[in-house]
């Protein structure tokens, strides 16, 4: 489907995004390492890889801490708001179970981080990662919100799929090594579990959806 499409590549871009501050510093990594994002011309470009699954790369710190704090508030208030448009949208409750725990988990996260940061007298400064992940969410549920029933419930749910594999390659391979406060970067740390987790999730609720069952087993917060 078109729009599944769409809204997959919209949650791949986050990657891009996120990253490619740090590509245009990072000439001197190996490429067998370093996702294959090549301005033209440049002469030897690795072969490009998912940007939903990124490869470790070595840490270069591009990143200050004032950036990352604003990244991990625009990452958690895109999917905050893509959960809101799903309660108001689904009528499966799967679906809205699911809508549910993204809005109080990833408000909850925002809440810590937003208190991290000001014990820590750090200032978010926006940066073209966080602004492109705030325009790359806004596309989405531009494309969402014309999609109803069950069109809507897995597309919903595959932008879920891929959004959570793009922030936890981010997480680890940029976020976590580039922080350079211990508190911000055990914060971090912290909180990929509950990326894992959530991922996890929304991989039960695409099976189910892709199945036709309306049900499937618990889980577990």
């Amino acid at each position: 489907m078109r729009a599944k499409l769409f809204i997959t590549l919209c949650a791949a871009g986050l990657l891009t995004a996120a990253s490619c501050k740090k590509k245009e510093q990072a000439s001197s990594a190996p490429p067998a390492t370093a996702p294959s994002v090549t301005e033209s011309g440049s002469g030897s470009a690795a072969p490009a890889t998912p940007p939903a699954t990124p490869p470790a790369q070595p840490a270069v710190a591009t990143l200050t801490d004032p950036q990352i704090a604003a990244i991990v508030v625009a990452a958690n208030q895109v999917d905050i708001d893509a959960g809101n448009l799903a309660l108001k949208k689904t009528k499966n409750p799967e679906v809205k179970k699911f809508a549910e725990r993204m809005v109080t988990d990833h408000t909850a996260v925002n809440k810590a981080a937003v208190d991290l940061v000001t014990k820590l007298k750090v200032t978010p400064v926006e940066s073209d990662a966080s602004k492109g992940l705030t325009s790359g969410g806004a596309e989405t549920r531009a494309k969402l919100e014309k999609l109803d029933g069950d069109a809507f419930d897995k597309a919903y749910v595959d932008n879920e799929v891929a959004y959570h594999t793009a922030v936890i390659g981010v997480l680890s391979s940029q976020l976590i090594p580039s922080a350079s406060n211990a508190e911000l970067k055990d914060a971090l740390t912290g909180a990929k579990p509950a990326f894992e987790a959530h991922l996890e999730h929304a991989k039960q609720v695409q099976a189910a959806l892709a199945g036709g069952g309306g049900g499937m087993p618990g889980h577990t917060h």
